[in-house]
């Protein structure tokens, strides 16, 4: 793979960045949940409201990043640092999409659930794009990569483990803030689990090997 090749993968993993937050911003401003792996800093978003979406969302992953350090140790790759400054850029893009949609009226439950669904389908799109793109994992597949490798699991068995254990830490956070209440974990986290991979299915089939042969360039014209 030539640095060209390597600099137009990096360049579409930022780009699937920015897809990954306007979802997640679509789907905030439904207020009928998030995805398993963001209800965390969205249950947080509703009790420290001086603070971000985006911003919790940094803080999360920089914990998930935190935790392969320490689950890894001597096994942790240095070029995995670089999910720290992607995780702020995420951040970043999410709080960007938040402002996007803040102007999206969505008092009625009808509207607020077709949120949640355009927000599956543009994180499925982003993530699409993240896979494709082949460079560096997000640090929470890399956290569940992480637990697989050190316990000897499937990575779909425990990213489903870990997907649970997201929604059940959101959901005991909004026990102890809320006074025994629910807040920010509901329909659209359930809806989110299950559709938004089969949406990245979808996009993959459809775009990979299109995009695959936009990044090869030469190289593939060359074979």
């Amino acid at each position: 793979m030539t640095k060209k090749e390597i600099a137009k993968r990096y360049l579409l993993f930022i780009i699937s960045l920015f897809f990954s937050g306007l979802g997640v911003a679509f789907a905030k401003h439904g207020e009928i949940g998030v995805t398993p792996i963001s209800s965390v800093a969205n249950v947080m978003s509703y009790k420290f409201t001086s603070i971000s979406m985006g911003t919790w969302l940094i803080i999360w992953n920089c914990v998930l990043i935190v935790g392969q350090i320490v689950i890894l140790r001597k096994d942790f790759q240095l070029i995995q640092l670089l999910q720290v400054p992607l995780s702020f850029l995420f951040g970043w893009f999410t709080d960007f999409g938040m402002w996007l949609v803040s102007f999206i009226p969505a008092e009625i439950y009808p509207v607020r659930l077709l949120m949640v669904f355009l927000g599956i389908i543009i994180l499925g799109f982003g993530i699409s794009l993240a896979v494709t793109a082949d460079v560096i994992m997000n640090s929470g597949e890399a956290f569940v990569k992480a637990v697989s490798d050190k316990v000897h699991k499937e990575f779909g068995n425990v990213k489903i483990a870990f997907d649970v254990c997201c929604v059940l830490t959101s959901i005991l956070l909004s026990l102890i803030f809320f006074d025994f209440k629910i807040i920010g974990t509901r329909e659209g986290t359930i809806l989110s689990a299950f559709l938004t991979g089969l949406t990245v299915k979808f996009f993959i089939r459809r775009i990979q090997q299109p995009l695959n042969h936009i990044l090869a360039g030469e190289n593939s014209k060359q074979k």
